[in-house]
């Protein structure tokens, strides 16, 4: 699988300010003294032989392996559908700040606010293909793309239950950015494309 590599924009970028050579001789005369964690050599030339522990999800996404990057990617964008659709059908966005970030985020949550306003519900059933077409060289941001099928969606009354309007739907590419935002994936934009 061939997939595009994209670079992050560099707006509000900041270069570090250099370290002061004698904290940077402080810091690293302790490398040489530190403890070793679980499973580390030590400095000395010993080996801990002690319970290695479990990869961190929360590992920087440049540090994984491809394969599993990608499958942590699919499975949260996976979630986020998952959520997106008992948010409308609760009429509650609370749960969605979990999955998602902004602009997404605002625009799905103004939107589920407006549908209780009105008085109504959705609900729908979609069907999901996604694969992954692209990431930024950071891997940072991670590009989805699917074909989602929606097989039926109905409106409600909120008050009287009675179907409102709706029927089978259609398909079509959507386009996803997930982000890497705070130590987990979230999906932050969502394009509507062609039809598939």
């Amino acid at each position: 699988m061939r997939v595009r590599l994209v670079r992050p924009s560099l707006r509000g970028f900041r270069r570090a300010a250099p370290v002061p050579a004698a904290l940077l001789a402080g810091l690293l005369a302790g490398c040489g003294t530190s403890s070793s964690s679980s499973g580390a050599l030590k400095p000395e030339g010993s080996f801990e032989t002690g319970a290695a522990s479990a990869p961190s999800s929360a590992a920087a996404p440049s540090a994984q392996p491809t394969a599993l990057l990608y499958k942590t990617v699919i499975d949260r964008y996976r979630e986020y559908q998952a959520v997106y659709k008992r948010v409308y059908e609760r009429n509650d966005p609370a749960e969605l700040a979990t999955v998602a970030a902004d602009p997404l985020l605002t625009q799905v949550t103004k939107d589920v606010e407006a549908t209780k306003a009105k008085g109504e519900i959705w609900r729908f059933a979609n069907t999901f293909n996604p694969r992954v077409y692209g990431r930024s060289t950071d891997s940072t941001k991670v590009y989805v793309l699917d074909c989602v099928r929606t097989l039926s969606g109905y409106r409600f009354s909120a008050r009287t239950g009675k179907r409102l309007g709706g029927g089978p739907g259609s398909a079509y590419v959507y386009r996803s950015t997930v982000l890497y935002d705070s130590g987990t994936w979230k999906v932050a934009d969502i394009v509507q494309d062609r039809p598939c």
